[in-house]
């Protein structure tokens, strides 16, 4: 993965680099925390510009998150409770449900994607809350512009302190997301367990 990553930004530079952050949003296995620190690295030697290389991952990083936007956004709350309502009763979910969450990321959507947008694991998912809750893409642009642009700035800026050692960064940064991603599923896990017991007790 990281020669092939290496092969692509030396081809084909920025717009390399463009390229693989858009694909790392719809296909989360290509990692931000090795591309961009390999772009870092590519400044450092000199072969690439620091800001430019800052603001196309930026960019591709937009960019990547608008098909799970539109996607949300195609399928909308209505749907999506509707369908919760006919067939959730095994996901423990219902329309009501929905409706809360919908209400949450209403109340509190800019600082998820803001934040969300510099944390492992969740980042490329939260474009899909974000257009289901029809968030307004002028602010879903700047919040996630906002927070990519400083997730690049961080992985970048550490490719290029670490030279040739750039891949310390998806040594460190891999294993944390991965744990988050652990403790999302437990929790979702939790979740699941205590609505089934609601629901058995209230169909006792």
């Amino acid at each position: 993965m990281a020669e092939w990553v290496q092969n692509l930004m030396d081809s084909m530079g920025y717009l390399g680099i463009l390229l693989l952050m858009v694909l790392e949003n719809v296909f989360p296995p290509i990692p931000s925390e090795l591309i961009m620190p390999s772009a870092g690295f590519a400044a450092s030697r000199g072969d690439l510009n620091l800001l430019l290389v800052i603001l196309m991952g930026t960019l591709g990083s937009v960019i990547g998150t608008l098909p799970l936007y539109y996607i949300g956004r195609a399928f909308g709350e209505d749907r999506l409770v509707a369908w919760a309502d006919k067939h959730g009763k095994w996901l423990t979910l219902s329309g009501k449900d929905i409706k809360k969450a919908d209400d949450w990321f209403d109340r509190h959507g800019s600082k998820a994607v803001l934040f969300g947008r510099m944390v492992p694991g969740i980042r490329s998912l939260l474009s899909l809350p974000a257009g289901m809750s029809e968030m307004p893409m002028p602010k879903f642009l700047l919040f996630s512009a906002i927070g990519s642009a400083l997730w690049a700035s961080v992985l970048a800026g550490a490719g290029f302190l670490l030279g040739e050692h750039y891949d310390r960064v998806e040594q460190y940064v891999g294993p944390a997301s991965k744990i988050i991603l652990g403790v999302l599923a437990v929790a979702a896990a939790a979740w699941f367990l205590r609505r089934k017991r609601e629901q058995e007790h209230a169909e006792a």
